[in-house]
């Protein structure tokens, strides 16, 4: 009776065991259309048993299983033991970290920002002009991801530190493909014909955009992400680049000629719904509610890949909601910009662990694994588009594919006193009437007052 006992506790223990590396690794080798071949040349070139990574970033909950999976294939390949660790102030922590010498070997953050602050005190290691060689030929718009990696060390010279790895994507606008039909309405490919587009919605009596900027004490942020988006269609990659670093005033008529691009959508009663009165006031987690109303309160709403999850429960995407990349204007040949976000890998403390864990990232595999799963996009050219869990992620994977260049939220890259502050606070300002002149002004006058 005691040996079989033992024996059924043992066999629970193997089973326990068996499930948990099933856990880590959901698909198995040599399944299904990835790319195992990288995985197994990955594997024969580096061998580090007996090895830990620490490895540390922002991913919580969901999110972490989903990262901790891919690190399962990269123990299986090399034999080392990665330990990943998060935390809910993952901003001050890896600061504090790094400060007190005890860095992870790799951290993962979605802030440039905060990584040149650590870059400039000697905490990060370079990536090497190899990686930068990488990124340009595989990544697409590769140029604008060796620029987003490339931070200026504390000799003053500009080197790749940072590898973009899972990206989000802004330049979306949703609509429901029903409420289209029923008018019909065809989706926009230019500018031109977005704006031709919403000038008929209002011809036809009804209410082309939902918008809003409510956001509790964020206020003000959806409509950052509109100018920025609006700057990348009206002007160059450099000048949205001399925007960012101030090196041209937030009132320059660069920048006011953006935030007016935004009024024309968003301060005009017969445009938005409610009325321009309303766009302030209306929460942004609320504001699609009009697509799915009946009759429709509008027809489209611009914003990031998230906002689904706030659509009305049971809406189904690719059926009752849809979206289309935010057009560029034909007429300006600024190619196909597209605005997003995304997470930067990096070494803090350096080791063959380290450097192998970038390798990997240089992957197929590293990336088909996380995109057949959830809520990741890439712009790696090599990755195989058609292991998207489903035709959503697929469609938005393409825009980032298709982009001619990409930029990272800029308020995101401002001082925070600027990008998280009047930024905020003057795009409120501006959607309620003030002159888009005074706002820039003002918010030039905050930047001032932090130099």
């Amino acid at each position: 009776m005691k040996t079989s006992l033992y024996a059924g506790v043992a066999a629970m223990a193997i089973t326990a065991s068996m499930a948990h590396a099933e856990a880590h690794m959901p698909f198995a080798k040599g399944e299904g259309d990835f790319n195992w071949d990288s995985l197994e040349s990955f594997a024969s070139e580096h061998n580090l048993d007996g090895e830990t990574i620490s490895i540390f970033g922002p991913w919580r909950g969901d999110d972490q299983g989903l990262v901790e999976s891919i690190f399962g294939y990269f123990e299986d390949a090399t034999g080392a033991e990665v330990n990943y660790a998060s935390s809910e102030s993952y901003e001050q922590q890896i600061v504090i970290d790094t400060e007190a010498g005890s860095p992870p070997n790799v951290a993962v953050l979605p802030q440039p920002g905060l990584i040149q602050d650590l870059v400039s005190k000697g905490f990060v290691e370079p990536l090497g002009d190899e990686t930068a060689a990488w990124l340009k030929e595989n990544y697409a718009a590769g140029e604008s991801w060796v620029s987003l990696g490339t931070f200026t060390g504390p000799d003053g010279e500009d080197r790749l530190y940072a590898f973009p790895y899972k990206i989000d994507l802004k330049s979306l606008v949703w609509y429901s493909p029903d409420n289209f039909e029923d008018a019909g309405y065809e989706v926009p490919e230019t500018m031109e014909d977005l704006k031709a587009l919403t000038e008929q919605i209002v011809a036809d009596g009804d209410t082309p955009w939902c918008i809003g900027l409510g956001s509790g004490g964020a206020t003000g942020w959806p409509a950052t992400d509109w100018v920025e988006d609006l700057m990348l269609r009206t002007q160059s990659p450099e000048t949205y680049d001399k925007w960012v670093s101030n090196e041209i005033p937030f009132n320059d008529p660069a920048v006011i000629g953006a935030i007016e691009e935004f009024g024309y959508f968003a301060r005009d009663d017969a445009k938005v719904a409610g009325g321009a009165g309303a766009v302030a006031s209306t929460d942004f987690r609320d504001s699609p509610d009009g697509m799915f109303a009946s009759p429709p309160q509008c027809y489209m709403h611009r914003q990031a890949s998230f906002i689904p999850t706030f659509f009305p429960e049971g809406t189904e995407l690719g059926v009752d909601a849809d979206f289309f990349y935010f057009p560029a204007y034909e007429s300006k040949d600024l190619g196909k910009p597209v605005l997003g976000a995304g997470t930067l890998a990096f070494i803090t403390k350096d080791s063959p662990g380290a450097r192998a864990f970038v390798e990997f990232l240089k992957t197929p595999i590293a990336h088909e694994l996380w995109m057949a799963q959830s809520g990741f996009l890439t712009p790696f050219t090599g990755a195989n588009t058609e292991l998207y869990a489903n035709d959503v992620l697929k469609k938005q994977g393409e825009i980032l594919l298709d982009a001619t260049t990409f930029r990272f939220d800029a308020s995101d890259l401002m001082p925070t006193g600027v990008g998280a502050g009047s930024f905020w606070t003057g795009m409120v300002d501006y959607a309620g009437g003030t002159a888009a002149e005074d706002v820039a002004k003002s918010i030039q006058d905050s930047w001032d007052s932090l130099k």
